[in-house]
């Protein structure tokens, strides 16, 4: 599916407020409330469109601590990681990475104690590297146009 200059702006405003109705959008993008949605459905049939989510505060729910992990799998123990850390609650995000670590968690924690008692969890899986995170440089950042180079 091509995604035009129009379906790029109701992506972005989705990304906003994804609780916009068709008709604010509309208005926003210069077509009609039933043009909206028909794009919205397409865009959410090809797989654009994912989803809708709440973004929750971590820190407003009680975890005062967010850390980014990198492991670094021993030998054959990537495997049984992969599987193990879909069971971590502690986990918000968790990517599978190149070059010396092979994976790399955006965490969230109680405290100090509950990051130390994480950590040894995961050193039985690999070596581990740690970065408390003290805040986010860009909140939610929207996606991007792609840029078009002339070749």
């Amino acid at each position: 599916m091509k995604v035009d200059d129009i379906n790029w702006k109701i992506l972005q405003l989705l990304q906003e407020n994804s609780r916009q109705t068709n008709t604010q959008i509309a208005k926003v993008v210069g077509v009609t409330s039933p043009a909206v949605a028909e794009r919205i459905r397409k865009m959410e049939d090809a797989g654009i469109i994912k989803g809708y989510t709440a973004t929750v505060s971590h820190y407003d729910t009680g975890y005062q601590l967010r850390a980014l992990i990198t492991v670094r799998a021993f030998m054959g123990r990537l495997k049984p990681f992969l599987q193990k850390v879909k069971s971590f609650e502690e986990v918000v995000n968790c990517y599978r990475i190149t070059g010396n670590e092979n994976i790399v968690m955006e965490v969230v924690l109680d405290n100090q104690m509950h990051l130390e008692k994480f950590i040894d969890q995961l050193i039985t899986y690999g070596e581990t590297k740690t970065q408390i995170i003290l805040s986010n440089v860009i909140e939610n950042n929207p996606i991007v146009k792609p840029i078009t180079f002339n070749r």
